[in-house]
């Protein structure tokens, strides 16, 4: 019917598919943006069994959008209520718009429904994972040229080998990217171009996170100003170098993902959906990895940084220089994972000013000296009353003796 739409969900986006009009209905109607869900391309391609064939009959049939989820479409995901379908990590909803209705109504749910075709499932699910993937790789080159650093000019600034190889790899993925958006397949030369890439960024990647771990490790070996200014200071200059090379082996990872899903769609439709599932846990594991890294060295910093207050006294031109590395690098780790996905929240660290601390230390001195002439005082009366005391005794004492004496001589 022109007027019901299917709504596929895997927690990422939300893809609708029916007849262009209704979608583009729907879209309008909730003020949702969208891309191309690019479902027409892979009409072709889903002609093995018959669910595969009814799968493509009904792409070919209908257009689909993309929505990515966010606060407003998940809200309307809620709304809407999905339904789990059979296809792990995927929700699935038949809406529709009958007669002059201005809402959407959900017509298909509950046990007596039919289910949606799994092969169609699986192939909406692949497709919204590779345009999460694109939409991610855009966001890297954002980054890489909001940050004024171009990654190739690092890399190409380094002699070592490692690096040098990833360069020449990011050219071959590139080339199989462009291939793939002209022919709207992945076939076996084009894959064959790109099978031992994975290994190659891998083991870049696993060169980055030593450098990261090495800068933080120099920030954690030593308590002496002088040297936490001159690894602070390294940590600023080269931190920035090294997460730009974490966020070029994340684009090239997720530009393989978007290539091998294509093959698996192509060569094995029937694994599409484990394939895809497996390619989100190990990207998944990719970020923890590089998230515990960069942390590590966040926190080493934020360390120098309140050492560095404490002894602003001693060192008032060093110590604010810590805090401000420190905050430069923190800062550019807070960029670098909200690029990635990566959420985190964190304050900047305040320099303590000299003054400040001097201050502070006067004021310590004026309560300490405050609560010493108050002891000094009461020592004082303490003092003054035994010695009156004393004296009443001394004066008491005299007078007596006095008095003795004084009969004695009476008497004699």
């Amino acid at each position: 019917m022109d007027n019901e739409i299917q709504l596929i969900s895997d927690g990422d986006g939300l893809a609708v598919i029916g007849h262009p009009t209704a979608v583009e209905r729907f879209l309008v109607s909730e003020g949702l943006p969208s891309k191309d869900l690019g479902l027409q391309r892979l009409g072709s391609v889903l002609g093995i069994g018959a669910g595969a064939l009814q799968a493509g009959s009904e792409i070919a049939a209908n257009s689909g959008r993309w929505v990515q989820l966010t606060k407003e479409s998940a809200q309307l995901v809620k709304k809407i209520g999905l339904m789990e379908s059979k296809t792990p990590g995927v929700s699935h909803a038949m809406v529709g718009q009958p007669g002059s209705i201005k809402s959407w109504l959900q017509i298909a749910k509950g046990p007596g429904s039919v289910g949606p075709n799994p092969a169609l499932l699986a192939t909406a699910a692949a497709v919204m994972a590779q345009l999460a993937m694109q939409l991610a790789m855009n966001e890297i080159t954002d980054y890489l040229v909001t940050i004024e650093e171009k990654v190739d000019d690092v890399l190409r600034g380094q002699k070592d080998a490692v690096l040098a190889r990833m360069i020449g790899v990011g050219f071959v993925i590139e080339e199989a990217m462009t291939i793939r958006e002209t022919r709207g397949r992945v076939d076996e030369v084009t894959w064959s171009k790109v099978q031992t890439a994975p290994a190659t960024i891998a083991e870049t990647q696993a060169y980055a996170l030593r450098q990261l771990d090495a800068l933080a490790e120099k920030l954690g070996g030593t308590t002496k100003l002088v040297d936490l200014a001159k690894a602070a200071k390294e940590a600023e200059a080269k931190g920035q170098e090294w997460l730009a090379v974490l966020a070029r082996c994340f684009q090239l990872q997720d530009a393989i993902v978007v290539l091998e899903l294509d093959r698996v769609l192509d060569a094995s439709p029937g694994e599409l959906d484990g394939h895809r599932l497996g390619l989100r846990a190990a990207r998944k594991d990719r970020l923890e990895l590089i998230s515990r890294s960069t942390d590590r060295l966040m926190a080493r910093m934020d360390a120098a940084a309140a050492t560095a207050n404490t002894k602003v006294l001693m060192y008032p031109a060093k110590a604010p220089a810590v805090v401000q590395s420190s905050n430069h690098v923190s800062r550019a780790i807070v960029d670098f994972h909200g690029r990635l996905g990566i959420g985190r929240v964190r304050k900047s660290s305040q320099a303590r000013r000299w003054a400040d601390a001097a201050k502070e230390v006067r004021d310590q001195a004026l309560e300490t000296g405050a609560a010493g002439v108050d002891a000094a005082r009461c020592l004082g009366n303490e003092t003054l009353d035994l010695a009156r005391s004393v004296t009443g005794k001394l004066t008491s004492g005299i007078a007596e003796r006095a008095l003795r004496r004084r009969g004695d001589d009476e008497k004699g």
